[in-house]
């Protein structure tokens, strides 16, 4: 089975309430349709409900087919209004400004899932990723014992010219510009149980370097291999290796003659880069050279599930993430 068709099988299987942030975008309203028919999730769009309503129309949805809570008349505004008031009024939030906060359909969104009304959310199709991760750190917070929130992408090598096809993850793509080695550790921990729920396959890490098995010197190194071995330390059972450059983790060849000794065998499925600056450009050459599906950016490290989409998606990746939404409210 390919790994699109398997989340999608996962996420039918177990279905959860999602809620859509930007449900007056086309793209959103589109997937969101799909979703409901493809039966891998409820679904809620936030918007004005007049155009809302005028949109589902336009992509054929039946009355009723798709939810919508419009912040300006929702039955939930006032509930909402008042759990974000005693979340952040130690953050100085006083009534008034939490009931103009939450009429912002990202953090409307944020608290439906934070106060149970919904299972996960997503955003980002129109906002950035600052304010779409700003509402979801700012209500829903980190999971317990998570110190860093993180990002990766979900990268499929399903087309013919693919040598190697699979799912991969990409990390962190979209989110940590420069974390050190705890961080990075905190990052490479949390991409390898983000790939077992949503592959269904056992991880294998590489942390990533222009340098494999101390070819090279540099404080930038050091990184990396400093972060491996606290990522062993806090994840005795995960497979890693580090610090290796792309090829050694991918190709068999290549590992075994830069890295013999490594316990990946060019067999890495999670790859976490050194900075976002690696990361961002690496997955963009993946998709737009390579041929790769990109899924993401898909958060991770908080309590509950939130997600990010690019500006640039469409209709299918808002249904892709969807699913990948309702599999992470499953965990």
């Amino acid at each position: 089975m390919k790994p699109l068709d398997r989340i999608l099988e996962t996420a039918k299987a177990a279905p959860r309430h999602i809620v859509l942030a930007e449900g007056e975008d086309p793209r959103i309203v589109e997937g969101a349709v799909r979703a409901v028919r493809a039966g891998i999730a409820t679904v809620t769009l936030v918007g004005r409900r007049p155009v809302v309503e005028e949109k589902l129309a336009a992509a054929g949805s039946a009355p009723g087919e798709v939810r919508i809570e419009d912040p300006a008349s929702s039955p939930l505004t006032e509930r909402l209004a008042n759990a974000y008031h005693e979340l952040r009024r130690s953050k100085g939030v006083d009534a008034e400004a939490a009931a103009e906060a939450v009429r912002s359909p990202l953090v409307f969104a944020a608290m439906m899932v934070r106060e149970g009304a919904a299972d996960g959310t997503v955003g980002g199709a129109v906002a950035t990723t600052a304010d779409t991760v700003r509402a979801a750190l700012q209500t829903i917070g980190r999971a317990p014992g998570v110190g860093l929130v993180s990002s990766f992408f979900m990268m499929m090598l399903c087309a013919p010219h693919h040598q190697k096809k699979g799912a991969y993850v990409f990390a962190d793509c979209g989110l940590v510009v420069d974390p050190d080695a705890a961080g990075l550790a905190d990052i490479a921990v949390m991409s390898a149980r983000s790939f077992e729920a949503l592959a269904g396959k056992p991880p294998k890490v590489a942390m990533l370097s222009f340098s494999t098995a101390g070819s090279a010197a540099h404080e930038r190194v050091s990184k990396v291999v400093e972060a491996t071995r606290l990522a062993r330390t806090a994840a005795p059972d995960l497979v890693i290796d580090g610090e290796l450059q792309f090829d050694s983790a991918f190709v068999e060849a290549v590992s075994a003659a830069k890295a013999p000794d490594s316990v990946l065998h060019g067999e890495a499925n999670v790859f976490v880069f050194p900075n976002l600056d690696a990361a961002n450009i690496g997955y963009k050459i993946a998709q737009r050279i390579g041929g790769a599906t990109a899924i993401g950016p898909i958060l991770q490290g908080l309590a509950k599930p939130a997600n990010d989409l690019s500006r640039g998606c469409d209709a299918d990746d808002v249904f892709h993430m969807i699913a990948v939404t309702v599999i992470q409210a499953r965990a």
